[in-house]
């Protein structure tokens, strides 16, 4: 019994220390890259990404409470850091053509397949979870944009070279 209680006072001590180092907090307001300033972003579109996309998908993460407490703060972290890596709103200007073109029809594919929004999210977060209307509303302006980008570029443009 006496090796429980030191066990569970170490445990007690690591996690009071591991409140002391805390993952930087995904929140910035630089908007110069966003989609938007490219490709028209209806108001019902901006609400699905809102709610669905844009905590994993952007510059700004709109933080739970419990994403106060360690480790919970640095799975969270790690989770929109690799959804960044994949697709930022906010940094999509950025990408070169052939990129945007792609990562808007992965965009659709995930959404099609149920891989996005992440289950472990939409657990937690329910108003995360897209109806099939929603779906169908994202699929469409993704074909749109898509559209605009194909017709604005030379074919050759929309291809992602391979390295050699």
């Amino acid at each position: 019994m006496k090796i429980f209680k030191k066990l569970l006072i170490v445990l007690l001590v690591v996690f009071v220390v591991a409140q002391a180092f805390r993952p930087e907090k995904n929140n910035s307001n630089d908007t110069s890259k966003d989609i938007s300033n490219s490709y028209v972003v209806p108001e019902n579109v901006k609400t699905i990404l809102a709610k669905a996309c844009n905590d994993c998908h952007s510059n700004n993460t709109r933080y739970p409470w419990y994403a106060e407490i360690q480790p919970v703060a640095w799975w969270i972290n790690d989770h929109v850091k690799d959804g960044k890596k994949h697709l930022n709103f906010n940094e999509f200007d950025g990408y070169r053509i052939a990129r945007q073109y792609k990562k808007l029809e992965e965009c659709i594919e995930e959404v099609k397949d149920g891989e996005m929004p992440l289950a472990s999210y939409t657990i937690i977060h329910k108003d995360a979870k897209l109806s099939d209307d929603e779906k169908q509303i994202l699929f469409t302006w993704c074909e749109i944009v898509r559209d605009s980008i194909k017709a604005r570029y030379p074919a050759d443009s929309l291809v992602i070279k391979k390295k050699k």
